[in-house]
Order: structure tokens, then sequence, then C-alpha cells
């Protein structure tokens, strides 16, 4: 792998774990466990390693953004998490802001004739 390819991937680790948890919270307006959260983030484009998901549910359960229970499925106990009521508040108000980042750096990128878009 060459310079370029080692910095652009090292960008676009940074650019993906700062979406994280605005990510994250969009997916547990209904309860779900891990697994199936890396389940539906793959499906939907976006890869999450376990290992990085797991301290950060623990993370906003501590911060009173998710509220978490046990449930016996399949004979096994999983921990399901939710948004808690904070939670959506803090959600919603991170979306407004992921808009205003977008919309901002589109402008900046159109400005300088690099706003290649996905359509």
């Amino acid at each position: 792998m060459g310079n370029k390819e080692k910095i652009l991937e090292s960008f676009s680790g940074e650019l993906r774990r700062g979406t994280l948890v605005l990510s994250v919270l969009s997916q547990l307006k209904q309860p779900a466990y891990g697994y199936t959260l890396v389940q539906q983030m793959k499906q939907k484009g976006l890869e999450i390693e376990q290992n990085t998901l797991y301290p950060l549910l623990r993370r906003l359960e501590k911060q009173d953004i998710l509220d978490s229970f046990w449930k016996l499925e399949d004979g096994r106990q999983r921990r399901y998490y939710k948004l808690s009521a904070f939670g959506g508040e803090v959600l919603e108000e991170l979306a407004k802001e992921w808009t205003r980042t977008v919309q901002t750096v589109g402008e900046l990128l159109e400005k300088e004739g690099l706003d290649h878009g996905t359509d």
C-alpha cells in the first residue's frame, strides 16, 4: 500500500470514528443487542468492530444516553440497549449538528469545485 493510500485510509477511519456515536444512536430507537446492531449497521454500509461497539455502548449508558436490560433469548442472556429519553434529545441535537456540518462542508467543497456527490 502506497503512502497516499495509507493517508486516505487513516483519514477515512477518522471520519468514520467521528460519526459512530450518531450512527449507533440512530439505530437504537428500538432495543437491540450488540451483535444484531453490528449486523444491522454492516448491512447499511457502516462496519463497526464489536471491540469498538461494546465499550461505546457502555460509555453511552454511563452517560444516561442509553438504557439497557437483560433478556433471555434462545437460551442465552443478552443485554439489549435502547435510547433513553435523554438520549433521544442528544440524538436530535447531534442530527441537527450533522446536517449543518454536511451542508457547510458541502458548500466549501462546491466552492472549490470538489463536490463529487454520491448521485
